[in-house]
């Protein structure tokens, strides 16, 4: 239970955190020219954005809040799954980062209709984000280098555990093999 109380901990402070910065955004720039922060590089710009990334999908607001809950529910989903090692900390840390720049923007779909945005890389021209967004790009970008370096694939294993604890037949099968190589090495020696 204590993960779960940290957990929601964190994901209640990172969504009060993009909120806030939001709420910011639009006291002090809203209809207000852009105030760079590093002159051609980074500035501040209010703008609101009825669709997805880059602006694309505009006003499909419902695909957006479905989409959003389907996501999410998935991420609870595979929180509540992880095993509760250390090892798995930071994937479990990223599943709350993740569902706090979803829900971050969950929230002005809902009550507003649309994303407010404000932080804009004018040195690429990269299209205006918010802190959610950063959550969210952030979070997946560490969590594919995790899948992909950091564990390895006989770790998710326990994906396929049914509820009374046995395991499926691929899993058994994968435990067989792996049981059989470490025979057949101590065989060898």
């Amino acid at each position: 239970m204590k993960r779960f109380f940290w957990a929601i901990l964190g994901l209640a402070a990172l969504t009060g955190l993009d909120q806030w910065t939001k709420y910011l955004a639009v006291s002090h720039l809203q209809g207000q020219p852009a105030i760079p922060l590093w002159e051609g590089v980074f500035e501040l710009q209010f703008v609101t954005n009825r669709g997805a990334a880059f602006g694309i999908f505009q006003n499909q607001r419902w695909i957006f809040l479905v989409l959003t809950a389907v996501v999410m529910v998935a991420l609870i989903g595979l929180f509540w799954k992880l095993p509760r090692t250390r090892r798995f900390l930071p994937l479990q840390v990223l599943c709350v980062v993740v569902e706090a720049g979803a829900l971050g923007n969950m929230i002005d779909r809902i009550r507003l209709g649309y994303v407010i945005d404000f932080l804009y890389l004018k040195l690429i021209d990269f299209p205006v984000f918010n802190v959610a967004d950063c959550y969210v790009t952030g979070g997946v970008f560490l969590a594919a280098i995790l899948l992909f370096f950091y564990y390895k694939e006989e770790e998710w294993n326990f994906l396929s555990r049914k509820k009374d604890g046995t395991v499926s037949p691929e899993e058994s099968a994968s435990i067989g093999m792996a049981s059989d190589k470490r025979t057949e090495d101590a065989q060898d020696e």
